[in-house]
C-alpha cells in the first residue's frame, strides 16, 4: 500500500478518534418511563421522555439502563441492580437516575407510582408505591462521586377521590440534609403541578434536552436555563426548582473544572430591589427564575406588584414558604410541630393531613430527658430544639469540701514503729479523698431524638421525635 493510501486511512480515523470526548470518571444512568397505567389516567409523554433522555445521556458518555412501565416489584429490582453497577464500576462513578411519570406525596413524603399500582384507600398508596426516600438512600448506600436525580414527576394527583388530603405536587427535598455529592432536580417547584405538555415531550425534558446539549456550561447554569424555558414556555405557570449539595463540578458535555466547588454569594432583598429596579418585567422575571431564591423573589413581587408576573412571583413565594415550614413539621413529626404549622397556615391544601397526624400524635412522647455526668473540658451535644444548659465552665465551679489542714514545713520526728505484717487474705481499705460538689447547679440534661425510617434525605420519610428524626431544611 502507497504511502498517501495509508494517510488517506489513518488521518480519518484519527480525527475520527480526536472527535469522541474523553470522560474524567465513570458515567451510569437509570432511566425509567411511566406512561401505560393500568387503574390510573395513562401519561402519554414519559414513554417518550425517557427515550430522548436516554439518547442524550448515551451521547455524554453515560452507560444507560432503561425501563418503562415498571410494576412495584420491577421499579425496586431496576433501582437495586443500578446501584449494585454503580458499586462495581467503582467510586469515581457519576450515578444518574430520570424518572417520568406519576409522582405524589402522602404525609408529607414522595412516592413515585408504578403502572401495577390499584390503591382501594389512601393508606394503600404508600403500600403500593415506591417512596423516593428508598431511591435516593439505596442510591447513597454505594460509593460514588456524584448522584442525580431528575423527576418529570409532579403532575396531577392520580387519586383525587382517594387521597383528597394530599398536597399539590411534591414535597420539598433538601439534598443538603443528605450525603454530599447529591444533586436534585424536580420539573417544577415543591407544592406546585407540572404539566404534560401537547408536543411529543413534556416542557421540562423539552428544556432539558436542549440545555444538556450545550458544551461546556456547568451544571448549575443548565439548570438555570431549564428553569427559564420552562417558565417562559408555560407563560409562568411552572418553573422548576432543584436542590445541590455537589461539591465539584459536573457538565453533560465538556470537561469538568478541577477543584472544589465556591459557593455563590446569597444577595439580600435590599440588593435584589437595587438590580432589578427600571428593568423590563419580562427580563427581570428570566433574572429572579434562574436565581430562584426567595430573597430575589420578594424584591420581584414588591417591585412590580399588580403584574401578572409580580402575582406569579408572589404565589411562588408564599407557596415555597409554605413547603418549607410544611418539610420542618414533617421532619419533626411531632403534634406540636403539625399544630406550629396550622397557627400559620390554618387553610392550605396540607391542613388536613398536619390535622390528621397532629391527632394522630397527640399522645407520643415530644422530649425525653437523661442525666448526663459533667465532664470537664468536653463540650456537650444537646438537642438544638430543647433548653441549652449553662457553658460547662460555669458550671464547674469547684467548692473543695476537705477540711483545711494546717501543714507543718518541719514537723516533729516520731519514732519509728516496726511495720506489721499483713496477712495476704486481709482486706485492704483505700481510702478515696471526698467527691467534688458542683456548686448551685442542677444536673444537665440532654434532649435525645429518635428517628425511625430511611437515612440521608429530608423532605419527607422521616418518623422521628425531638430533634433526631431529621436535620434542619434550607432553601439549598
Amino acid at each position: 500500500m502507497s504511502c498517501r493510501a495509508i494517510f488517506k486511512v489513518v488521518i480519518p480515523l484519527a480525527i475520527l478518534l480526536c472527535s469522541v470526548p474523553a470522560w474524567a470518571e465513570n458515567r451510569m444512568a437509570l432511566v425509567i418511563g411511566q406512561s401505560a397505567y393500568k387503574s390510573v389516567p395513562a401519561l402519554p409523554n414519559p414513554g417518550n421522555d425517557a427515550k430522548a433522555m436516554t439518547q442524550l445521556l448515551t451521547d455524554s458518555g453515560f452507560e444507560v439502563s432503561s425501563a418503562a412501565d415498571l410494576s412495584q416489584n420491577e421499579m425496586r429490582t431496576a433501582v437495586s441492580d443500578f446501584a449494585g453497577k454503580v458499586a462495581a464500576k467503582g467510586p469515581d462513578t457519576v450515578a444518574l437516575v430520570f424518572y417520568a411519570g406519576h409522582g405524589i406525596q402522602v404525609d408529607g413524603e414522595n412516592f413515585l407510582i408504578p403502572t401495577d399500582i390499584d390503591p382501594k384507600r389512601e393508606a394503600d398508596i404508600p403500600m403500593q408505591a415506591v417512596r423516593l426516600n428508598d431511591v435516593l438512600n439505596t442510591l447513597a448506600s454505594v460509593p460514588s462521586k456524584m448522584r442525580f436525580l431528575l423527576l418529570d414527576s409532579c403532575r396531577n394527583n392520580p387519586f383525587p377521590e382517594l387521597s383528597k388530603s394530599a398536597g399539590s405536587g411534591l414535597a420539598i427535598v433538601d439534598a443538603k440534609v443528605g450525603a454530599p455529592g447529591t444533586f436534585l432536580s424536580f420539573s417544577t417547584s415543591p407544592g406546585a403541578v407540572a404539566e404534560d405538555g401537547n408536543g411529543a415531550n413534556s416542557p421540562y425534558t423539552t428544556a432539558l434536552l436542549a440545555a444538556a446539549k450545550e458544551p461546556n456550561i456547568p451544571i448549575e447554569e443548565t439548570f438555570k436555563r431549564v428553569r427559564v424555558a420552562v417558565n417562559r414556555t408555560t407563560d409562568g405557570r411552572q418553573t422548576p426548582w432543584d436542590s445541590s449539595s455537589l461539591t465539584e463540578d459536573f457538565k453533560f458535555i465538556g470537561p469538568a473544572t478541577p477543584g472544589p466547588k465556591l459557593a455563590a454569594a446569597k444577595k439580600t432583598v435590599q440588593e435584589w430591589t437595587r438590580e432589578l429596579k427600571g428593568k423590563p418585567v419580562e427580563a427581570a422575571n428570566e433574572i429572579i427564575v434562574a436565581d430562584g431564591t426567595d430573597e430575589s423573589y420578594q424584591a420581584f413581587a414588591e417591585l412590580y406588584q399588580g403584574t401578572t408576573r409580580g402575582l406569579q412571583a408572589r404565589d411562588w413565594l408564599n407557596r415555597h414558604r409554605r413547603m418549607v415550614a410544611w418539610n420542618q413539621a414533617v421532619l419533626i413529626n411531632t403534634a406540636s410541630g403539625y399544630r406550629a404549622f396550622l397557627a400559620q397556615y390554618p387553610d392550605s391544601d396540607l391542613s388536613i393531613t398536619a390535622r390528621k397526624l397532629a391527632e394522630r400524635l397527640r399522645f407520643k412522647p415530644e422530649f425525653v430527658a437523661a442525666v448526663a455526668t459533667p465532664v470537664q473540658n468536653a463540650s456537650l451535644n444537646t438537642c438544638p430544639c430543647g433548653p441549652q444548659p449553662a457553658p460547662l465552665q460555669q458550671q464547674q465551679k469547684k467548692v473543695d469540701v476537705t477540711p483545711a489542714k494546717k501543714v507543718d514545713s518541719d514537723p516533729p520526728k516520731r519514732a519509728s514503729k516496726p511495720k506489721p505484717v499483713r496477712d495476704p487474705d486481709d482486706v485492704v481499705v483505700v481510702r478515696r479523698p471526698p467527691p467534688v460538689v458542683y456548686e448551685s447547679q442542677p444536673p444537665v440534661s440532654i434532649g435525645i431524638g429518635i428517628g425511625i425510617g430511611g437515612g440521608g434525605f429530608g423532605g419527607g420519610g422521616y418518623r422521628g421525635g425531638g430533634c433526631g428524626g431529621g436535620g434542619y431544611q434550607g432553601r439549598r
